[in-house]
């Protein structure tokens, strides 16, 4: 029988290379971590799951279907290809500066908002954004242009929902 305090106790005192041995004992893989806490506490739990067994088919199904669920990430960040549409958006498209979630900014929408008694507009390109003839990347940087302060577009548009997401 394990007694995983006794096991916990003898790492405790061995080497951060003696412990990257015992992982790969343990794991049947290296690991590149040095540290000894995250090394301590994932050998013990291997451990323990070898000896008492891993989750449950029923906790494994439950997990399944929490994954199912989620919002997963699909692609890396930035790696979205940048294809044009073949049916250009309507040019009367307009964000309003509402509570409003807007997931995609498509080409050609038109971006308004108030600021201190001025009437903001700003055209969604392909690539970028356009205000006042001028071009930018992005909203933040078409916000701080505005107000001469770091602001994140997206907030500074109203382009989030109220709980700030």
């Amino acid at each position: 029988m394990l007694n995983i305090e006794k096991e916990v106790a003898t790492m405790r005192q061995m080497t951060t290379e003696e412990l990257r041995k015992m992982y790969l004992e343990v794991f049947s893989e290296a690991t590149n971590n040095r540290n000894r806490q995250w090394l301590i506490k994932r050998i013990a739990w291997r451990m323990q799951a070898n000896e008492e067994g891993d989750l449950s088919v029923r906790a494994r199904q439950r997990a399944a279907e929490l994954a199912n669920d989620a919002n997963l990430l699909m692609n890396a960040p930035g790696s979205r290809s940048r294809k044009k549409s073949k049916v250009a958006p309507a040019r009367s498209k307009r964000a309003t500066a509402s509570n409003q979630q807007v997931d995609v900014l498509l080409s050609g929408m038109e971006l308004q908002r108030t600021y201190k008694g001025r009437a903001i507009s700003v055209e969604v390109l392909d690539i970028g954004f356009s205000y006042n003839g001028e071009y930018f990347k992005s909203l933040t940087a078409v916000a701080q242009a505005i107000t001469g302060k770091h602001w994140n577009g997206f907030h500074f548009f109203n382009l989030r929902n109220g709980d700030g997401k």
